[in-house]
C-alpha cells in the first residue's frame, strides 16, 4: 500500500471496514425489473410465512430474533438495515463516521436460510436469483448517494452468470461503488464451480481493471448445516470462519494473485489469529510442492505452484487484507505479525455481536497502550486507502463525533464495561480475572 496521507488531528477518524445493510423485503420491489413484479408479490407471501416458522423455532429455544441477515447474523431492529438517518445517528453516537457496506437482508427470490444463521440455499432459478441481487445493488446505490463520502458500497455478483457479473462490476465502477465486489462462496452442495476454477477468470480481470477490491465475508461460504436446532446452529458457529478462510488458498494456489498483481482481496469477520499460522502452513506446503523431489506434495501440487513467483506470505503482504471486526485485545499484537498495513478494524454494525453501541469502550479496551501511529493505520489509514475514502472530507465529522486519540489510549477497567457490551467477542472475558469481573 502506498500510504494514504492522514490529516493532522487530535481525533481518530474512525472508519468501520465491516457494517451491513439491506432493504426491507417489500422495499426491494421498486428496484426489480417490472417483469419480475408479479412473481415477487407471490414470493413475499411465502417468505413471510417461512420467517414466522423460523421465529417460532427460536422461541422454542427461548430466543427472539426479529430480523436475520442474509449472511446469517441477527440484528435487533430491522430498520437499522435500511434507515439512512438512523444509521448515521447511531454510528455518530458510537464514534464512527464512515463505513464499508456489506449486504445483510434477504434479497428478492432468495430462499430462506436452512437455519437462520446461514446464507440462503441455492436453486436452479438463475434469472430470478440474479434479478434479486441486482435489485439490492440498485437499492444500495440510493443508500450510498445519501452520504457518498461516508459509505463504500459492496456490489453483489452471481457465480452462475460470469458474463453478467462482469457487466455488473463495470456498472458498479461507473456508478462510484468504492467497496468493490462481494465474492460469494462455492461450498460443497452448491451448483457452482469452486473458486479456483478457470471459468471465473473474467471476474478477476474485471475487478482488477476497475480497481474493485474482492471481499469475502464470514457466513456466505458455508454449506447447508440442515435444520436441526440446536445442533446445526452450534456446528455453524464452530466452522463458519474456516469456510470463509479457505477462499484465500483457493485463489492463491490457483494463480489468481499471480495473474492479477493489482487485485486486492479482503477476508472480513473471520478473525485474525488464524492468519500467521495459516501463512506458515501454506508457505511450508508451497516449498514442498515447488522444491521437493519426492513426496505427495510435489506430485500433486507441483503443477499448481510452478507458475507462482511468490510465496503465500509474499502474496499476502502484497494484496491481501483482514477486515478485523471487533478486534480482540488478545489479538491486537498479532497485527504486526500479520502486517500492520493489512488489517482494518470493523464494528459489524448493526449485528448484535458487534461493538455498537459500546464502540468507544471497545476501542479503549483493545487499543490502549498501543502505538498511536499503528492505531491510526488500523482505524483509518488502511481502510481509507483500500476503499478510497477522502479523509479530508471526513475530518470535520471526526472532530465532531469520533473519540480523541488520548481517549482511545486511556485504559478502561473491565469491571466498568456494561455487561451488555460483553456479548461482543471483542469485549468478551479474555481470562479468568475478567470472567470474574463479568
Amino acid at each position: 500500500m502506498s500510504g494514504t496521507r492522514t490529516p493532522e488531528t487530535d481525533h481518530h477518524i474512525v472508519i468501520s471496514a465491516d457494517s451491513h445493510c439491506g432493504a426491507d423485503l417489500r422495499g426491494y420491489r421498486p428496484y426489480l425489473e417490472q417483469r419480475f413484479h408479479a412473481d415477487f408479490d407471490g414470493w413475499i407471501d411465502e417468505v413471510e410465512a417461512e420467517h414466522a416458522r423460523v421465529e417460532a423455532a427460536f422461541k422454542d429455544q427461548n430466543r427472539s430474533v426479529r430480523n436475520v441477515g442474509v449472511d446469517g447474523d441477527p440484528v435487533l431492529d430491522a430498520d437499522r438495515n435500511f434507515s439512512s438517518e438512523r444509521r448515521l445517528r447511531e454510528q455518530e453516537a458510537d464514534g464512527v463516521v464512515a463505513t464499508v457496506l456489506f449486504p445483510n437482508t434477504q434479497p428478492p427470490f432468495a430462499p430462506v436460510a436452512a437455519t437462520s444463521f446461514e446464507a440462503p440455499g441455492y436453486d436452479a432459478d438463475i434469472d430470478h436469483r440474479w434479478a434479486g441481487l441486482r435489485a439490492h445493488n440498485r437499492w444500495l446505490l440510493d443508500l450510498i448517494d445519501e452520504a457518498p463520502e461516508r459509505r463504500a458500497g459492496i456490489v453483489q455478483i452471481f457465480l452462475a452468470d460470469v458474463e453478467g457479473s462482469v457487466a455488473e462490476i463495470e456498472w458498479a465502477a461507473e456508478n462510484g461503488f468504492r467497496g468493490g465486489i462481494l465474492l460469494p462462496g462455492a461450498p460443497p452442495g452448491s451448483p457452482f464451480e469452486p473458486l479456483y476454477a478457470k471459468c471465473y477468470e473474467p471476474i478477476w480481470e474485471a475487478a482488477e481493471a476497475n480497481r474493485m477490491p474482492v471481499n469475502h465475508h464470514a457466513g456466505g461460504a458455508t454449506p447447508d448445516f440442515g435444520n436441526h436446532f440446536p445442533s446445526s446452529l452450534a456446528m455453524f458457529m464452530l466452522e463458519v470462519t474456516w469456510w470463509s478462510q479457505r477462499a484465500l488458498w483457493h485463489l492463491m494456489f490457483s494463480g489468481v494473485f499471480e495473474r492479477h498483481p493489482d487485485l486486492q482481496f479482503i477476508n472480513t469477520e473471520t478473525g485474525t489469529a488464524w492468519v500467521p499460522e495459516t501463512l506458515a502452513r501454506l508457505d511450508s506446503f508451497y516449498d514442498r510442492m515447488k522444491h521437493s523431489t519426492y513426496g505427495s506434495e510435489a506430485v500433486f501440487g507441483g503443477m499448481a505452484v510452478a507458475g507462482m513467483s511468490l510465496t503465500p506470505s509474499e502474496y499476502w503482504q502484497r494484496q491481501c487484507h483482514v477486515g478485523a471486526s471487533f478486534l480482540r485485545p488478545t489479538e491486537v499484537d498479532l497485527c504486526r505479525e500479520i502486517g500492520i498495513d493489512n488489517v482494518m478494524w470493523g464494528s459489524d454494525y448493526p449485528h448484535i455481536e458487534g461493538s455498537h453501541p459500546y464502540t468507544r469502550d471497545h476501542l479503549r479496551l483493545t487499543f490502549a497502550g498501543q502505538p498511536v501511529e499503528e492505531v491510526v493505520k488500523l482505524l483509518t489509514t488502511n481502510v481509507a486507502e483500500l476503499y478510497d475514502f477522502d479523509l479530508d472530507a471526513l475530518l470535520p465529522l471526526a472532530e465532531q463525533h469520533c473519540p480523541t486519540k488520548a481517549e482511545v489510549a486511556t485504559p478502561i477497567d473491565y469491571a466498568d464495561i456494561d455487561d451488555r457490551a460483553k456479548g461482543c467477542p471483542g469485549m468478551a472475558p479474555q481470562n479468568q480475572t475478567q470472567a470474574n469481573a463479568a
